[in-house]
């Protein structure tokens, strides 16, 4: 069951269709916005964004957008608000660092998994779905280049369902610093850690469940012995739509290549790459994005309504 949902935070504006739900207890699933704002061009992030939310509907539990809009935090966002942020010139990209200084200036960016997981929790939201989190990346030994989303799955109790870490990082190194940092990640039906695009990666996944039913009781277990933060699916994207990990390592070489020869650093390099390999893939990476995405959703919603019938 969703977390009670009272007393709510006075910095969140609530949809009532989510505000409705939490306070029924029933299912609820976050859903980042830098998909939106920074992870595909207009209008296909508005398409997916509304596919998305009706894909969470079906499987039974209400969808909630997270993003900050004119420095208002949004939980779930209406046809206007999606539209908003869809086109929106000039959007932050938003973590634990920089969120509260987008409310300070009434600024408008979108979330992050760290974000999105820092307030999901806020409003009460224990699944969040995602595309892939950060993590660990390549030359961080000499870059320092390390995703707040790591640190946050240590220290916010959400489910974070994805397809593993983006491939564009080093997921070795990524699993190594999640495993430091006690966050269980679970390859769901799968003994091979996904690699975002691709269904595999030279890692094993630590962990392995089979059904939302036994995540649920996971989480409730961890809640129960005390230990703090959240918890990695990772959930291949479908056979059909991946990418082979052969023909994207090429891909990924060349966009990395050409980042470093631009000069692109910090929160830049993400949405250099992914918008990269876009060309370089002549736009099939970003069809398998938006795959993933529905597939994860899809799962998040299943695992949201198993933690209802928990309770």
């Amino acid at each position: 069951m969703n977390a009670p949902a009272a007393p709510r935070h006075s910095m969140l504006t609530i949809d009532p269709e989510v505000e409705r739900a939490l306070d029924a207890g029933l299912p609820v699933v976050a859903l980042e916005s830098t998909i939106i704002t920074h992870g595909m061009p207009y209008p296909r992030n508005l398409d997916m964004a509304v596919r998305v939310e009706e894909i969470v509907r079906a499987g039974g539990a209400a969808p909630a957008t997270i993003a900050a809009i004119d420095g208002r935090i949004r939980i779930g966002l209406d046809a206007q608000g999606r539209e908003a942020l869809a086109r929106a010139p000039e959007p932050m990209k938003l973590s634990r660092a920089d969120v509260a200084f987008a409310v300070a200036e009434g600024r408008t960016g979108g979330t992050t998994v760290a974000a999105t997981m820092i307030l999901a929790a806020l409003a009460g939201i224990e699944v969040f779905a995602t595309g892939g989190i950060g993590g660990v990346h390549k030359g961080a030994e000499t870059s320092f280049d390390i995703s707040a989303d790591l640190d946050e799955l240590a220290r916010t109790p959400v489910i974070v369902v994805s397809a593993g870490a983006k491939a564009i990082l080093d997921i070795p190194k990524t699993l190594e610093v999640l495993e430091t940092r006690g966050v269980p990640v679970i390859g769901y039906r799968t003994n091979v850690m996904p690699a975002f695009w691709s269904r595999s990666s030279p890692c094993e996944a630590p962990l392995r469940l089979d059904d939302p039913a036994s995540i649920a009781r996971f989480f409730r277990a961890r809640a129960g012995l005390g230990l703090g933060g959240g918890m990695l699916i990772a959930n291949p994207v479908p056979e059909g739509d991946e990418i082979p990990a052969d023909a994207m390592k090429v891909h990924i070489a060349a966009a990395q290549a050409d980042a470093e020869a631009a000069g692109v650093v910090g929160k830049a390099v993400t949405p250099y790459l992914l918008q990269r390999i876009l060309e370089l893939t002549g736009g099939r990476s970003l069809d398998t994005n938006i795959a993933l995405v529905e597939n994860n959703a899809r799962l998040a919603a299943a695992v949201a309504g198993a933690l209802t019938a928990r309770q």
